[in-house]
């Protein structure tokens, strides 16, 4: 990791040591990619006023995110499968989260379970839920982070209908993977990789299995899997959730002011401004465009954290200077898993600490909460 730079060297890492079909899965976005990109292209278009002669010597990141300490305004996201991109993935990020002081959320959709990480790990985690059709087997997954002491759960409400992804298809992404000769060789060209993965806990969904019977046979597990996806659901459905979960609510997916301000009648704690990284709704904005007003509308009355297009800590601070008290990262953190396993996702957040520390200095600020849309350029 010595001559890793930034987190597109992690990148660039990560797709040369991940088999394709895991690195495609975790790198792309939906149908045209338009909202994928948008992410980027709006981030990376606001620009910041550089102030000079500000003593800065006492910069600090550290903050607070739902009322307890972080030694910066980062979350690691949820993300789907890590356990393929490192064996066990989901633990080796908790790990390295922790020792840097954020939080961690473990994916509904994880190769290891609940207690896999909890039995792994000397701190409380995250745990994000999909609301599934089988309520029954939703009450028992969030007694399950109960049960794990899990300290806030982040419910994602943007998933009822999946976008397709046309990387995914194209490469036959299946869990376990579908098998094919070009398959077989790009598997064979990467054994770190297949030695990681084989020597994990799991090569399946932790969360589910168990539940389904017959869940050895792999094929009917996926395919209960997508057919549990709720087209139903609604804002009662979060009513539901918030009856049976004692602790801190996040709400995420939320892209629209009329949503967010919903969201705020929930007694959630806080809301993530999110378009599930373009893999979701194409065509839909970016989410550093809709963040001002969201945070404008409900920001006084929950925390607005943001997810989307994070890759540097001068996105952070963009993000923070729009309105977001943190920031969420998915594939920032998961390109340093693939390319390090924990050390890479240690790299990664690492780097964009740096970032933001020396981009604070060049803006003249030292504290977290000084920084609002002042350090932005008109």
């Amino acid at each position: 990791m010595k001559h890793i730079t930034c987190i597109d060297d992690l990148r660039t890492l990560h797709q040369r040591r991940v088999p394709k079909a895991f690195f495609d899965y975790c790198d792309r976005g939906s149908y045209a990619e338009e909202t994928l990109r948008a992410n980027r292209e709006d981030m990376q278009a606001i620009k910041f006023r550089q102030r000079i002669l500000v003593d800065v010597s006492k910069r600090d990141t550290s903050t607070t995110i739902l009322g307890e300490p972080s030694t910066m305004p980062l979350i690691l996201a949820p993300v789907g499968l890590l356990g393929m991109q490192h064996g066990d993935g989901e633990i080796h990020a908790c790990r390295a989260a922790q020792a840097a002081g954020i939080p961690f959320t473990q994916s509904t959709m994880s190769i290891c379970s609940i207690e896999d990480i909890a039995a792994s790990v000397e701190k409380p985690f995250w745990f994000q839920l999909y609301v599934m059709k089988d309520r029954g087997f939703i009450k028992e997954l969030i007694q399950r982070a109960m049960a794990a002491k899990c300290s806030a759960l982040v419910l994602t409400v943007d998933l009822q209908v999946i976008g397709q992804r046309h990387a995914d298809i194209k490469n036959g992404m299946t869990v376990p993977p579908e098998w094919s000769l070009s398959k077989l060789l790009d598997f064979a060209s990467k054994p770190a990789w297949v030695s990681g993965v084989l020597q994990g806990k799991r090569r399946t969904f932790g969360n589910i299995a168990g539940h389904v019977k017959n869940t050895e046979d792999l094929n009917r597990l996926a395919e209960w899997t997508a057919s549990q996806f709720d087209t139903s659901l609604n804002w009662k459905d979060v009513e539901w959730v918030r009856s049976i979960w004692p602790g801190k609510l996040i709400i995420k997916g939320i892209l629209d002011v009329e949503d967010a301000e919903e969201a705020a009648k929930t007694g959630a704690q806080a809301l993530v401004v999110s378009n599930h990284g373009g893999r979701q709704l194409d065509g839909a904005p970016s989410s550093i465009e809709v963040l001002p007003e969201i945070a404008d509308a409900v920001g006084d009355r929950m925390e607005i954290m943001f997810d989307g297009g994070i890759r540097s800590g001068q996105d952070v601070m963009r993000a923070l200077a729009l309105g977001a008290k943190s920031c969420m990262i998915g594939r920032a953190y998961a390109y340093g898993l693939g390319a390090g396993g924990q050390a890479g996702v240690a790299k990664a957040i690492d780097i964009i600490q740096k970032e933001l520390l020396t981009t604070m200095g060049l803006c003249g600020v030292n504290r977290i909460d000084e920084i609002d849309d002042h350090v932005i350029a008109v």
